[in-house]
């Protein structure tokens, strides 16, 4: 799942430590979703969202495009 977390923290400047701080995950976490790693559960997509005022779709883009729609 490809998304835009390390653009939106390097907007605030947060280091992935912060970022998982404010989420109550490790930073380790934080770098596996924004490698691409890992895909967040449905309760941390929606934290994600809240805290960035971002639509879900807007952070995260399903990187296998419409051919599962």
């Amino acid at each position: 799942m490809k998304n835009i977390l390390k653009v939106l923290r390097a907007e605030r400047d947060w280091s992935q430590a912060v970022l998982g701080e404010k989420l109550n995950v490790s930073r380790q976490t934080i770098n596996a979703l924004e490698k691409g790693r890992y895909d967040p559960s449905l309760p941390l997509a929606f934290k994600i969202s809240r805290l960035f005022e971002r639509a879900i779709e807007e952070i995260f883009e399903d990187d296998k495009g419409e051919e599962n729609a």
